[in-house]
């Protein structure tokens, strides 16, 4: 297992990701970070940023579909 810290999860749901977790994963402001429910727990995945108005090929596009759709059926 990696490095752990306790951290306190504040009113509206947030939680500070200590500094040096952020510098070794390279997170800044912005940063997208997928939120999975993972045995009892809950992980935190980087994930690369979408880059609004790129155009993509048709299996990229059929990805983030998919994507989404896991996602909207989680979400239920």
């Amino acid at each position: 297992m990696g490095k752990s810290s306790l951290v306190r999860v504040k009113h509206k749901g947030q939680v500070t990701i200590p500094a040096e977790m952020r510098e070794e994963l390279g997170l800044e402001e912005g940063s997208v970070l997928e939120v999975k429910v993972s045995d009892g727990g809950i992980r935190l995945e980087a994930r690369s940023p979408i880059d609004a108005g790129k155009p993509v090929g048709k299996a990229e596009h059929d990805r983030v579909m998919r994507e989404l759709d896991e996602l909207r059926r989680n979400w239920r």
